[in-house]
């Protein structure tokens, strides 16, 4: 991820929550993923982003993402579930489950979505003991340091954050919530050239959406769209059982679904089955 962060183009990065979304992603031809702590509340816990997701279901979920996929993981850590001991725990945790960055916010307990009302925040001192910690515990992953103070404290606040955040060492800034292209372009203005700049595109979220290569010409290195494929899954799955309940079967969505044959190739049963041969007696 390091490496790939000193190219020109943006890292365009689609959120995942499990193995196959990550599969799929990488057979796209996605250069990184996101573990969007999102998206294992909503499919894992079927419940909203308000930090339910423990730090083992997290790091659970990214081992058996790391162990499928070979492209770096940057994965939502939230905030570092608790102090800055449990951030030396949480660091060292998703790094043995193969992170290749981990994110790390100032909000103060109860957490939650960075796109909801109702935030509030630690202190400055305390999130950049966080990053210390974090910057301490690590071996290689990059550290993503995320502010939400824009709803809390606004955006001059937000921007003196960050500024401390990058001093106590943070590899990229998160500036969560951006309300305006203007406010997006004056972020990225202060921060250019200075550390690489994470944008997060949530629809219907509080920041306006853009494409990779507009966030590219404003100054983002970075952009993850991390809802999107829950939202995508919730919806066709709705429709499906929508069809499945009033008609009785799946005919008419036949061509929207893999095959039986379908998913087995995608999942690399053919293989699979193939290596099994090679322990056979």
């Amino acid at each position: 991820m390091r490496e790939r962060l000193k190219k020109k183009e943006i890292v365009l990065a689609p959120g995942v929550y499990d193995a196959l979304t990550a599969l799929l992603a990488e057979r796209a031809g996605f250069e990184a993923l996101y573990l969007s702590g999102a998206s294992i509340s909503y499919t894992r816990l079927g419940r909203p982003d308000i930090g339910l997701a423990s730090v083992s279901e997290v790091a659970d979920t990214l081992a058996n993402i790391c162990a499928r996929v070979s492209v770096p993981v940057i994965v939502d850590a939230d905030t570092g579930y608790g102090n800055a001991l449990n951030v030396v725990r949480t660091v060292k945790t998703f790094e043995r489950a193969g992170a290749a960055a981990i994110q790390l916010e100032d909000q103060s307990l109860p957490k939650r979505c960075g796109h909801l009302d109702g935030k509030s925040l630690v202190s400055t001192s305390e999130m950049t003991g966080k990053i210390k910690a974090a910057l301490d515990a690590r071996d290689q992953a990059l550290i993503i340091a995320r502010t939400d103070a824009i709803a809390v404290e606004g955006y001059n606040a937000a921007m003196e954050r960050a500024e401390k955040y990058l001093e106590a060492g943070a590899d990229v800034l998160f500036l969560e919530a951006l309300r305006s292209v203007d406010d997006m372009k004056a972020a990225a203005k202060r921060f250019s050239g200075r550390a690489p700049l994470l944008a997060n595109m949530v629809e219907g979220g509080k920041t306006p959406v853009l494409s990779a290569a507009e966030l590219e010409s404003i100054g983002f290195r970075i952009a993850i769209f991390p809802g999107a494929t829950a939202r995508r899954v919730a919806h066709a799955v709705q429709e499906l059982f929508q069809i499945l309940k009033l008609e009785g079967n799946t005919s008419r969505i036949r061509d929207k679904m893999f095959d039986f044959n379908g998913l087995n190739e995608v999942i690399g049963t053919p293989e699979m089955l193939a290596l099994g041969k090679k322990y056979d007696k």
